[in-house]
């Protein structure tokens, strides 16, 4: 079969010429051939349905080492990692929007502002537990004044290890004057890519500790600015928001029953049951995962929860409810919480956070 020369192949790939040389030299897509003496490169036809799949993903903006990794990924798992690329572009997007429009009504309101704004504080406790089957707790929950964050770490002294150093990376955090809310998701993002280094130290084993299991943990953080709170999340520990007697869930798990939901390929009651539901498609590893982020403006009276997974998977949302309803303080709710998980039989370790919104 007769070669291609490289503007030949680049018309019929959707590719510059320019784009093709950078491929080579990356190893992603080399030339059939090359010229010994002019060094011009050649490409076999039968190269062009590899070249237009990486042209689809580079037109997403998908950045040129995740091409690669897809590029080698049988077409089942490479769909998966496509759809989880574009989740997370979705999730971005969309927490743009959402600053935007939270912009928009904040500088109206202010045009329009007739008295003067009430002050808002954030009161919070933080609980968490080994429960009745582990040995260990890999879990951890933190409440400070401005932060709060809870973090699940795999199974073994290497998770909990990484959990711990996740959320401590975030510490910072509590020292920073307050954030303007256009400011807040970049400083989450920042202070995430921190948090994965330090799970990449653990890992490591820079601590010089010999270790057990995988330096993996999920992480959820929220961060207040006294109008407003930022969240960043990765794994399937959780964030919800009870405000006017309703519990909503503000974040998603980022896990493989979530996804086949989301498909339409499981039920709630197969997802709960499903041999494969704690199986995460996310979680900081050392490796750069990006948090998914949002920003939300707080009202008095808000009452905010963060657990981990012993604890919304075994006490029903209703419960859940009931308790954060129930409770005067954060601390009681906190601690009943923490009971219901043992009434239910506490699998697994359990850690959340509760935190109220209350006018100055």
């Amino acid at each position: 079969m007769q070669l291609l020369t490289i503007g030949a192949f680049a018309r019929a790939a959707g590719l510059s010429a320019k784009a093709l040389r950078l491929y080579d030299e990356l190893g992603l897509l080399p030339p059939a051939a090359v010229d010994a003496e002019t060094g011009y490169r050649f490409y076999d036809p039968g190269q062009l349905e590899r070249a237009r799949f990486i042209a689809s993903l580079r037109r997403l903006d998908m950045p040129l080492a995740r091409v690669r990794r897809i590029c080698e990924l049988p077409p089942q798992d490479a769909a998966a990692e496509v759809g989880r690329f574009w989740a997370q572009v979705a999730a971005d997007t969309a927490a743009r929007e959402q600053l935007a429009a939270l912009l928009v009504g904040r500088l109206t309101a202010q045009a329009d502002q007739a008295g003067p704004v009430p002050e808002l504080s954030l009161r919070a406790a933080a609980r968490s537990a080994v429960g009745l089957v582990r040995d260990t707790d890999e879990d951890v929950a933190y409440a400070g004044t401005r932060l709060l964050a809870v973090a699940d770490g795999m199974r073994g002294t290497a998770g909990a290890r990484a959990a711990e150093a996740a959320v401590a990376a975030l510490h910072r955090l509590e020292t920073r004057s307050g954030d303007d809310p256009g400011a807040l998701l970049d400083v989450l993002a920042a202070a995430f890519d921190d948090a994965d280094v330090a799970v990449r130290s653990v890992a490591r084993g820079d601590h010089g500790h010999r270790d057990t299991g995988r330096a993996v943990t999920t992480l959820t953080a929220l961060l207040w600015t006294g109008s407003h709170i930022g969240l960043a999340h990765v794994g399937d520990t959780r964030a919800y928001r009870l405000r006017d007697g309703g519990l909503r869930q503000l974040t998603g798990d980022h896990s493989w029953v979530r996804e086949q939901l989301d498909l339409g390929r499981l039920s709630h009651e197969e997802a709960a049951a499903h041999p494969r539901r704690s199986l995460l498609t996310a979680a900081l590893d050392g490796g750069g995962t990006r948090p998914e982020l949002a920003l939300h403006p707080a009202a008095a009276g808000d009452r905010y929860l963060l657990c981990t997974d012993g604890l919304w998977s075994i006490v029903a949302t209703a419960t859940l409810r009931t308790v954060l309803c129930g409770c005067a303080d954060p601390a009681q709710a906190a601690d009943e919480l923490v009971a219901a998980a043992y009434a239910a039989g506490a699998p697994d370790n359990v850690a959340c956070v509760v935190a109220d919104v209350t006018a100055s």
